[in-house]
C-alpha cells in the first residue's frame, strides 16, 4: 500500500519572516511518523520583509520565499506552482509570522488582507476535491480568508483580537488550549494553535502531533 503524502507549505525560514522552524519540523516528524510521505512546496516570490532574528531589525535585503524555505527541507523543495490536488491527499501550512506576511498580508492589513495567488489556487484546489487541510499557529488566517464563504470553522488559541479578524473574512473561530484541536468535518479543515500560545517546543508539539495525526486519517 503506497503512503499518503502531505504536500507542506512553508512560507521562508524564521519565525518573524517566514515560516516557524519548530512548527514546520514537528509537522515534518509526525507526517513521517504517521507512515506519510512529506513534499514540501514553497512560492517562488520575494518575501516582503528579511528580519535580523537577532535583534528583531529589519535587513533591509530581498530574500526569495522558495530559496529561504530550502533550508528547512533541505533543498528538498519545489515551486508552489507545480502544486495540483492530484499531487498530493492533503495540505499543511506551519505557522510563523510568514504565513502572514508571504502567503498573505494578513500582518500588514488584518481582515482586509489578500492571499499570494498560488496559496489561494491550491487552498481551492484541495478544498474542493474535499482533501483535507491542515493550519497551524496564525496559517488560519489564510483558511479564514480562502474559505470565510464556507463558514470554516478554525482556531488560533484564544487571542481574541485575531479571532475577531478571522471571523470578519468570514470563518467561525472556536477557542482552543494548546494542546487541542479544532476540527470542521465539513470543510475537512483541521487547525490548532501552537506558538500562538505554546511557551516552548513541547507545548507546541502537543497540538501538531494532533493535527498531522487527524489530517493524515482524513486523507
Amino acid at each position: 500500500m503506497m503512503s499518503k503524502k502531505i504536500a507542506i507549505i512553508l512560507a521562508g525560514s524564521g519565525v518573524k519572516d517566514g515560516s516557524e522552524i519548530h512548527e514546520s519540523v514537528l509537522t515534518l516528524l509526525h507526517v513521517i511518523k504517521n507512515g506519510a510521505t512529506p513534499l514540501f512546496f514553497a512560492p517562488n516570490s520575494p518575501q516582503a520583509t528579511v528580519t535580523n532574528h537577532l535583534t528583531g531589525d529589519s535587513l533591509g535585503e530581498t530574500r526569495n520565499i522558495l530559496v529561504e524555505s530550502a533550508r528547512i527541507a533541505r533543498g528538498d523543495i519545489r515551486d508552489l506552482k507545480e502544486l495540483k490536488s492530484s499531487t498530493a491527499d492533503a495540505l499543511i501550512f506551519p505557522g510563523g509570522f510568514g504565513a502572514a506576511l508571504n502567503l498573505c498580508n494578513f500582518a500588514q492589513k488584518g481582515a482586509d488582507c489578500s492571499v499570494h495567488p498560488e496559496v489561494e489556487r491550491v487552498v481551492q484546489e484541495f478544498h474542493s476535491a474535499q482533501k483535507p487541510i491542515g493550519f497551524i499557529c496564525i496559517a488560519p488566517a489564510i483558511g479564514a480568508k480562502v474559505l470565510g464563504s464556507q463558514n470554516v470553522k478554525l482556531t488560533i488559541g484564544t487571542d481574541a483580537g485575531t479571532a475577531s479578524a478571522l471571523q470578519k473574512m468570514g470563518g467561525v473561530h472556536e477557542n482552543r488550549p494548546v494542546d487541542e484541536i479544532c476540527v470542521d468535518e465539513k470543510n475537512r479543515v483541521v487547525s490548532t494553535a501552537a506558538y500562538m500560545l505554546a511557551r516552548n517546543i513541547a507545548e507546541a508539539e502537543s497540538g501538531i502531533s494532533k493535527l498531522v495525526e487527524k489530517i493524515i486519517q482524513m486523507a
